[in-house]
């Protein structure tokens, strides 16, 4: 491979904030990076070195753009396999590796992973069509998955009686147990070509109901020593297991009765990480790089107590984003903004993330609420 600090073309499909902050890292390492994003607008636009408008899932685009790197790597999954593993064939540097992409993108062909290769999941059954769904012997309540494209909350529908099966989702899916979970979790995980495997200590989430997204997270965790190595174990076995090049984020919970259960993955940097550029001494977006680059592996202990909140668009709000509040909470210290560049908002988009850092995790917390209470995206 090419010196990836000097000559190396890397390419990033997916131009939104994710490809955003993993290029504020790539510049560090003075890597030319190529963005390909079907939105003439996405974050990515003015900080890469050449950023491309075209589809992620038409076959020729991306060949065609994938011709031009190095090094090819993805922000989102949605993204045209058939390419990747032809340009793979062609000698393209793909990672995370098509196979896993291809994995990633079916929900249903994640699930059989756990089962094969003894991971801990929600028991499950995956259906084809409506009739097979009214005649599953499932307990009610259940979730319902679509098996591809659902993300941040779209694609499951939470299937409460016989009567909720009218509105269920009629396209392929899956059905599993409803958790009654303690607590999400996350451990994101990161392995390189030779082999050497690196895990983020566990995280703590908090989700909004209403549109069941990521807004809190804190790290490091104040579980039992027990819980939080056995969820570090589980994903160091899912990187090995997969043979990843690149990062993962394993999403997991934590049951009332101390069970962990792995629930999805994601084969890129993620929401779950985003603390990580503050609150550990190498963030998620560095790793990745390394990891794609064959360097080796950061240091990922935490700094201090990190608390990540999701700045989302306020409901009720469409249009030229206004952030209110954003002198009030830049007077705290230990508060960091990330704006993501995004010209217009709507109810409840992801606008941007602030973390805080304090040594004391309760003074991090209460900094933390006041963010959210004072931080709103309006227009």
């Amino acid at each position: 491979m090419k010196t990836f600090y000097g000559d190396l073309k890397l390419g990033i499909l997916g131009g939104g904030q994710l490809g955003r902050m993993l290029i504020q890292q790539a510049i560090n390492y003075n890597v030319t990076v190529k963005v390909l994003d079907p939105d003439r607008e996405a974050p990515c636009r003015k900080l890469c070195d050449e950023f491309v408008v075209g589809s992620l899932g038409d076959y020729e685009t991306v060949y065609k753009f994938g011709k031009k790197v190095d090094l090819l790597t993805i922000e989102i999954e949605k993204v045209n396999v058939d390419a990747l593993e032809q340009l793979e064939r062609e000698g393209v540097l793909v990672y995370p590796q098509p196979r896993i992409i291809r994995l990633i993108q079916d929900k249903g062909l994640q699930k059989q992973f756990f089962k094969e290769n003894d991971i801990p999941t929600a028991p499950f059954k995956v259906i084809s069509s409506v009739d097979e769904l009214k005649q599953a012997e499932f307990n009610y309540p259940y979730i319902q998955k679509l098996r591809r494209d659902g993300y941040d909350g779209r694609g499951v529908y939470k299937v409460t009686d016989e009567s909720s099966l009218t509105n269920a989702f009629t396209e392929p899916s899956l059905i599993e147990q409803m958790i009654d979970f303690e607590k999400e979790i996350s451990v994101i995980v990161a392995r390189n070509e030779n082999g050497e495997v690196a895990t983020f200590p566990l995280v703590e989430m908090e989700f909004n109901p209403e549109v069941n997204l990521v807004e809190f997270l804190i790290s490091p965790s104040t579980f039992s020593q027990e819980i939080q190595e056995e969820a570090d174990s589980i994903a160091r076995k899912i990187a090995e297991d997969l043979k990843i090049i690149g990062l993962l984020a394993v999403e997991m919970f934590l049951t009332k009765d101390g069970r962990i259960l792995v629930n999805e993955l994601a084969p890129r940097p993620h929401n779950s990480g985003h603390q990580s550029i503050e609150g550990n001494v190498v963030s998620q977006f560095e790793q990745h790089l390394r990891a794609i680059f064959n360097q080796p592996m950061g240091d990922t202990a935490c700094i201090g107590n990190a608390v990540m909140i999701n700045v989302l668009g306020e409901p009720g709000y469409e249009g030229p984003a206004v952030y209110q509040g954003i002198e009030k909470i830049l007077k705290c210290p230990g508060v960091y903004v990330h704006l993501y560049g995004k010209a217009l908002t709507k109810p409840f988009r992801k606008m941007g993330h602030v973390t805080v850092v304090d040594q004391d995790r309760e003074k991090a917390i209460e900094k933390a609420r006041f963010v959210q209470g004072t931080l709103k995206v309006v227009s």
